[in-house]
């Protein structure tokens, strides 16, 4: 177990490149499931949990090749459809097996997911999806057991948007028998990007990035070549990294164009941003408190919440950070305070009192995105910070100590 220590007060300098967007990868990872030829995916992330996601398809069957981040993957011969617990506890976006599996083989064996503890993420909404399309289920013993003699197409309605219970039906329904339609469907970009995926492999998805997405079924999809979006998070990490130090830095191969709820707070907080196709300048300007209220996108993302939480405890003022889609998110604020900042935790909400410094002090990440948020403190407070229990971080960005050391951080990765 690794953690790493940074010598803070440092101003970086210079560009990064932004690698692909684990959310995406993940989903499109899942659907060469489908694919009655081999696929090969580009642009995908060096991550933990992309590891975790081919271990748990090889484990099934699949054969694969991950090198310089470009995958290829052949699912032709799986000979299982048990996703195993002791693979889908590290992870919860291995409930996106299930689709895949009842589509193509009608049946599916996939243990109850895990992943960052950061609230009641439940699966009912995918459960109940797949029952209306034909697939009886039953959970025993930590397993949801699915099965059905076929798929038919149906009106699936969730109750509230669900990233990973629209991409599992948008997947189970591209070779169900019929028109599937989803109503208050999920809108994230990785979203589409799955969609763009499957309609290359032969699939008919429309819709997608919109309230209503429309999948009529086909009869084999076909392997494809694709390449993954670019990781918008990561990208507004770097962006609160640079104001948060005080820095001037080129953010490249970002996609600007689904950004724009990140770009407007964190000028609101002062930053001078200057965009160019998908290459983003940010450089410090002064440091204003803002207000944020967390929404589904295209509102501004809860996985942005712990950095700009992180980057504001700096700010020349009070600002407010409402998080509605997550109850238990302001678990990186303790942490947070014990390195002088001033928050406090009101139902919901994050009171973040504006302090001249941070000072550097061990402290213990507890999820993906809290993770960050102590990098960035660390990077921006004076003296040493030793952030532990990193694994949580390399789930979701790719080299970051690499990227930020080529920047000029004083950033180290060593055994606990």
């Amino acid at each position: 177990m690794d953690k790493f220590v940074i010598e803070g007060s440092k101003t970086l300098h210079g560009s990064v490149d932004i690698s692909g967007s684990k959310n995406a990868a993940l989903p499109i990872i899942a659907a060469t499931i489908l694919c009655d030829s081999p696929c090969t995916i580009r642009n995908v992330p060096n991550l933990a949990d992309i590891i975790t996601m081919l271990k748990l398809l090889e484990n099934m069957g699949c054969q694969y090749n991950f090198s310089n981040n470009t995958l290829e993957i052949d699912c032709l011969k799986l000979k299982s459809t048990k996703a195993e617990y002791d693979l889908v506890r590290k992870m919860r976006a291995s409930i996106l097996v299930l689709g895949p599996l009842i589509a193509k083989y009608f049946q599916a064996t996939v243990s109850l997911p895990g992943g960052c503890a950061i609230g009641v993420r439940p699966v009912n909404l995918h459960i109940d999806a797949l029952k209306i399309m034909g697939t009886k289920i039953n959970i025993e013993k930590g397993y949801i057991h699915a099965s059905a003699k076929e798929l038919k197409g149906a009106e699936i309605y969730f109750d509230v948007p669900t990233v990973t219970g629209t991409e599992n039906i948008i997947m189970a329904a591209t070779l169900s028998h019929g028109k599937t339609t989803i109503y208050n469907a999920a809108k994230e970009p990785e979203v589409v990007d799955l969609a763009n995926f499957l309609n290359k492999c032969g699939a008919k998805v429309s819709g997608a990035g919109s309230s209503t997405i429309e999948i009529t079924g086909v009869e084999t999809l076909k392997g494809s070549d694709y390449e993954v979006m670019p990781d918008r998070i990561e990208a507004g990490t770097f962006m609160c990294i640079a104001h948060a130090t005080r820095s001037s830095l080129t953010i490249n191969n970002a996609p600007t164009y689904c950004m724009h709820s990140i770009i407007d707070k964190i000028k609101e907080a002062g930053a001078d941003v200057q965009i160019s196709d998908s290459s983003i300048k940010i450089s410090h300007s002064k440091f204003l408190p803002v207000n944020i209220k967390t929404f589904a996108y295209p509102g501004f993302p809860t996985d942005m919440q712990a950095q700009f939480t992180a980057m504001l405890t700096l700010a020349q003022g009070t600002s407010i950070i409402e998080e509605t889609i997550f109850e238990n998110r302001f678990q990186h604020v303790a942490e947070l305070n014990r390195m002088g900042a001033n928050i406090i935790i009101s139902g919901n909400k994050a009171i973040i009192n504006g302090v001249k410094k941070l000072y550097g002090a061990p402290v213990m990440a507890t999820d993906l995105r809290a993770s960050a948020s102590l990098v960035i403190a660390g990077l921006a407070a004076e003296n040493t910070t030793e952030v532990l229990r990193i694994y949580h971080l390399d789930r979701g960005y790719e080299h970051l100590d690499k990227k930020l050391q080529a920047l000029g951080a004083r950033i180290k990765r060593v055994p606990q």
